[in-house]
């Protein structure tokens, strides 16, 4: 038996009820989530992103959302990469981080794609860039947005699942 990853172990469905033996029909789509949180939160390589950094900002969008066990989850990534004063201030919604430009911008652009996606623009990307992030980290940066703005949606259907029955 594999170990569960981060979306079973939070979701916790009995492997005998209907909502375990679902997620037990779909292991290759968790296990591709799982795969997807590793290489967005703790790639091999990082780039403009440190682990610490990525783990700050999916605790932030996770505890926007109200989702506490999975800030939990990131607060425990961002404590293993090392969880300095600058990265806690990032992860808490309520700070606007004052972490310099570069980070500021991406704190600014994390809320706006989380809060309201429609409303972002080319603008916002070319702030980041005035910011001095380069293209790949843009991209980087979105793949993390994105995949934990996935993460919160899968565990909130799965969470509606389970109270259903």
């Amino acid at each position: 038996m594999q170990p569960m990853n981060v979306i079973e172990r939070i979701i916790n469905a009995d492997e005998g009820s209907e909502l375990g033996q679902a997620i037990a029909q779909r292991a290759e789509i968790f296990r591709l989530s799982q795969a997807s949180h590793d290489a967005v939160v703790i790639p091999k390589e990082p780039g403009g992103f440190s682990h610490g950094e990525r783990a700050a900002l999916a605790e932030r969008i996770a505890r926007q959302n109200n989702d506490a066990a999975l800030a939990e989850h990131y607060r425990a990534c961002l404590e293993n990469a090392g969880a300095s004063p600058g990265l806690l201030a990032i992860a808490d919604p309520a700070s606007t981080a004052g972490q310099g430009e570069r980070l500021d911008s991406v704190v600014r652009f994390a809320d706006l794609v989380t809060r309201q996606p429609r409303d972002a623009t080319r603008a916002d990307i070319d702030s980041l860039k005035q910011a001095g992030l380069s293209e790949p980290d843009i991209v980087r940066l979105t793949e993390l947005l994105a995949f934990v703005n996935y993460q919160l949606r899968v565990v909130a259907g799965l969470r509606i699942a389970r109270s259903a029955r």
